[in-house]
């Protein structure tokens, strides 16, 4: 039987390569010499079924025919060979002429479709010529006068202070090109650049040689100038305690020193020793209360007012240094070397007046200090142990450290003049070394704490947190900082989350939305669309600016003590 299927197989391949030859004749016919050529070279080669595409279902039947298989049954030991139907020559005669007829492949339409895209700008130095400035800038960097601005375009902004609501630039550009108009090249505009810059020095130095003057015409005829608000400070608040403070300590200072060098007390000594480091701090204190009330200016825009933290830091250092540090060294000369006392009495009295005069400045500032926390809402410990306000503190602390140091001295002096003995003096004038050095550690601490930036209340940071959170325009708040500048200023800054919808829809309720839509409708191309989005996107983003100062008045505006406010768009 397989002789036979070879033989079938060999008649069709026969079969095959008539048809193809008789096929290559009338395309050769229809189409040229040189197509025919073509094909007879592939018919030639043997490798036609090779090069017909796949797709013909009957070329591809003829390359996969099984001619025989062997079906094993399980079970059995005998096998049987079945041989499958070949296309009799007819019917593959048929079905080649009918694959031949159609095309190859089946061509359709292509449809592109094309992206519009703007093309990509490179914003190089030239284009901060677009950038706007203002008229003082363009003044005095470029050499101009105000005549010269006139005829410049001028642009109304929005304006960044407070007290004005917008405010005229002028181009770049514009302002470049008048400079040059004016001076002719820039090498002429850099020499008058340097001229201006060579007499700006000579007027400052001018300057301050007739203030040294005034100042000293005004020592020499006396100031007959009206009270200043530095003096004023002296009069009302913290300022009036440290006046206070200052008048009793140098009185008690003096009479100490009169009393130590009559009876030779080492607890005496350290009381002298107490008051004069007391007066000496409360001066410096005086000097940062003044400094601290001055107006900003370029230099210091947040203001002096940490001028009274860096004052009280410095006084409590003077407190370790002279007070803390010349009592324990006159009460370890005492122990070293004790010397006989003469007799106590002043002294007594002394330490009694003393505590008098104290007691009432004490008194005055815990009635300053109650009065301020009342006023911020706080606990008068609280108030006290967060150096709030810290003039105030450090009197308080100096003359609780004063009272308790009078009595120690008292207490020592009277049991050395019951037992004789001195040592007991020596002793009293340790206890007071090391109450100072107590008091000038909390000070040197609290008042290092608040220069390094502390924050406010965590209430008081939740109650700002939750005023913009609540404002239909903010999504978000985001690395909240809230610092204590002193004197009951706070300085707020937040990462806000803006809703871009709410934005944009505070920006058309400002719009015609008649006017829009046919500006929608124009646009046609992809210039005009970018000259559109431009125009609206500049105008959002000014819309956006009016959001942010809106909500920085309105933190203000509930929150008296926020001085500073900055929101930075995240």
């Amino acid at each position: 039987m397989l002789p036979g299927l070879a033989a079938a197989a060999a008649a069709h391949r026969c079969s095959w390569s008539s048809l193809c030859r008789l096929r290559l004749r009338c395309r050769a016919a229809a189409h040229g010499s040189s197509e025919r050529q073509e094909w007879q070279n592939l018919v030639t080669l043997g490798s036609f079924s090779n090069v017909v595409p796949c797709s013909h279902p009957f070329i591809c039947t003829l390359n996969q025919v099984k001619l025989y298989s062997t079906n094993v049954q399980k079970g059995q030991g005998s096998q049987s060979l079945s041989v499958d139907k070949v296309p009799s020559f007819d019917e593959t005669a048929e079905n080649i002429g009918a694959e031949l007829k159609a095309p190859l492949i089946k061509q359709e339409p292509l449809q592109v479709r094309v992206k519009a895209v703007l093309k990509k700008r490179e914003y190089g130095p030239k284009y901060t010529q677009n950038n706007f400035i203002t008229g003082v800038r363009a003044i005095n960097e470029f050499c101009l006068k105000s005549s010269d601005l006139e005829q410049l375009r001028k642009i109304r902004r929005r304006s960044p202070h407070e007290d004005t609501e917008s405010f005229t630039v002028y181009l770049r550009s514009d302002v470049e090109a008048k400079s040059l108009e004016v001076w002719g090249s820039p090498e002429a505009l850099a020499r008058e650049k340097k001229l201006r810059k060579e007499a700006e020095i000579e007027y400052r130095e001018r300057l301050f040689r007739n203030q040294k003057i005034l100042r000293e015409y005004r020592d020499f005829l006396g100031n007959t100038k009206p009270r200043s608000r530095t003096t004023s400070v002296f009069f009302k608040g913290p300022g009036k305690v440290v006046m206070v403070a200052i008048c009793i300590n140098g009185l008690n200072c003096f009479f100490k020193f009169l009393a130590w060098i009559y009876t030779g007390s080492a607890s005496m000594f350290s009381e002298a020793i107490h008051s004069l480091s007391d007066t000496c701090n409360q001066g410096l204190l005086a000097v940062g209360i003044s400094k601290s009330v001055q107006t900003p200016d370029p230099t210091h825009p947040y203001g002096f007012s940490n001028m009274r933290y860096i004052a009280s830091l410095i006084s409590g250092v003077g407190i370790f240094m002279m007070g803390a540090g010349l009592s324990w060294y006159h009460g370890i000369m005492g122990l070293l070397n004790p010397q006989p006392m003469e007799s106590l009495l002043w002294a007594y009295c002394i330490l009694a007046g003393s505590l008098v005069s104290e007691g009432a400045t004490l008194l005055v500032a815990v009635n300053e200090l109650r009065r301020s926390a009342r006023a911020k809402g706080m606990p008068f410990y609280k108030y006290v142990m967060e150096s709030r306000d810290p003039s105030t503190n450090v009197i308080l602390l100096e003359d609780t450290a004063a009272v308790l140091g009078v009595i120690i001295a008292a207490t020592c002096m009277g049991l050395t003049s019951i037992t004789g003995n001195p040592l007991y003096d020596s002793l009293g004038s340790l206890g007071v070394g090391t109450l100072l050095g107590i008091v000038s550690a909390f000070l040197i601490y609290t008042n290092t704490e608040a220069l390094l930036g502390r924050s406010i209340q965590p209430e008081q940071v939740q109650r700002l947190t939750e005023l913009l959170e609540n404002d239909p325009s903010v999504r978000a708040i985001h690395d909240v900082k809230a610092t204590d500048l002193g004197l009951g200023k706070v300085r707020f800054k937040a990462e806000v989350d803006f809703d871009g919808r709410v934005v944009t829809r505070s920006y058309l309720e400002k719009q015609d939305f008649d006017q829009m839509m046919q500006e929608i409708q124009e646009v046609k191309t992809p210039e005009e669309l970018e000259t559109f989005m431009l125009k609206h996107g500049e105008n959002i983003i000014d819309t956006l600016g009016a959001e942010v100062d809106r909500l920085e008045k309105e933190l203000k505006k509930r929150n008296p003590e926020v001085r500073h406010v900055d929101l930075e768009i995240l």
